[in-house]
């Protein structure tokens, strides 16, 4: 067997020969893909089930079902599944939908009409704070004095600076907020 080059990402594809399961072997395996996905809520198992088969399917379709012909063929395909379930549910857990998940103590039934500031906007919100809480101390200070009511000016005469090198300050100060949400919402 060829051994991977130093500092290679992956091990090289396996040897053994290309298999094509049908659809209703892959779906008889139910059990072992619902097992490994028993941590997800139950209102979001069922899209994340459907993403598992799906993934297989296109999977078996690329050829990248290559069980190791010393496994029962049942086996191979039981941990094969098992292997892209866990895949599925590590995207779940890191997708930003679940990272962002706002819970409120009122159910939503006794909601007449919008109340507050949407979902959207809390969630931006917070992630302004969290960028604006990882910028250095000196941007975070400036970007603060735009929203205080004294104007650039005075807030340069209040920390012995020039004007111009406050508006400087200012600038990089929001391109390097502006990098960090960037980075944030990727």
């Amino acid at each position: 067997m060829k051994r991977p080059r130093k500092g290679a990402r992956r091990p090289p594809a396996a040897r053994h020969p290309r298999k094509k399961p049908t659809m209703e072997a892959i779906l008889a395996e139910r059990g072992i893909v619902r097992a490994t996905l028993a941590g997800i809520p139950k209102r979001d198992r069922g899209d994340v089930e459907q993403e598992v088969f799906l993934g297989a399917w296109r999977a078996v379709r690329r050829g990248g079902y290559r069980p190791d012909p010393k496994d029962k063929p049942r086996d191979a395909l039981r941990k094969w599944l098992h292997g892209i379930a866990w895949r599925q549910a590590s995207k779940y857990f890191e997708s930003a939908y679940t990272r962002r998940v706002v819970l409120d103590p009122q159910p939503l039934g006794r909601l007449r009409g919008v109340v507050g500031p949407s979902l959207d906007a809390q969630v931006e919100a917070r992630e302004t704070l969290e960028a604006l809480d990882e910028v250095k101390p000196w941007q975070r200070d400036i970007l603060l004095a735009v929203d205080d009511p004294r104007s650039l000016v005075a807030f340069a005469k209040a920390h012995g600076m020039h004007p111009g090198t406050a508006a400087s300050r200012l600038r990089i100060a929001r391109e390097a907020l502006a990098l960090r949400l960037r980075r944030w919402r990727r």
